[in-house]
């Protein structure tokens, strides 16, 4: 089985030695994505559109390995304040909305271009 790197013009490209995505039969594992609008370079400053703007940069990148939202079968969460994680549970909602996926939410010190969100996840094609 081959390891096939996933690539989209339409999710920021990779800031590093890494891939938007991998996938290897029938598993993608997709990079955390920053809230970084692909077509303009511009980031937000409020977490409740970094949190839109990651979550469409996962959904352009899985859909780019074939699949969907609703194949994702595992999201981690990283945010820089763990005070807004109500809001972006508010997004996140409407993103997944039912046969949610498992999910870990964490707090980190600081994140690539100090956003406030970054969003991977693992994908699984039936």
């Amino acid at each position: 089985m081959v390891k096939e790197v996933i690539s989209t013009e339409n999710a920021p490209g990779a800031i590093g030695p890494y891939s938007q995505a991998i996938k290897k039969g029938k598993f993608i594992f997709v990079s955390g994505q920053l809230p970084v609008n692909p077509q303009t370079g511009e980031i937000s400053e409020d977490i409740k559109e970094q949190t839109i703007q990651s979550l469409n940069n996962v959904k352009k990148v899985v859909e780019a390995a074939g699949a969907s939202l609703e194949d994702v079968v595992k999201t981690t969460v990283f945010l820089t304040d763990l005070s807004n994680f109500s809001d972006v549970n508010e997004i996140y909602g409407r993103y997944f909305t039912e046969n949610f996926p498992a999910r870990s939410c964490v707090e980190v010190s600081r994140l690539p271009k100090d956003v406030g969100v970054e969003i991977e996840v693992i994908a699984i094609l039936e």
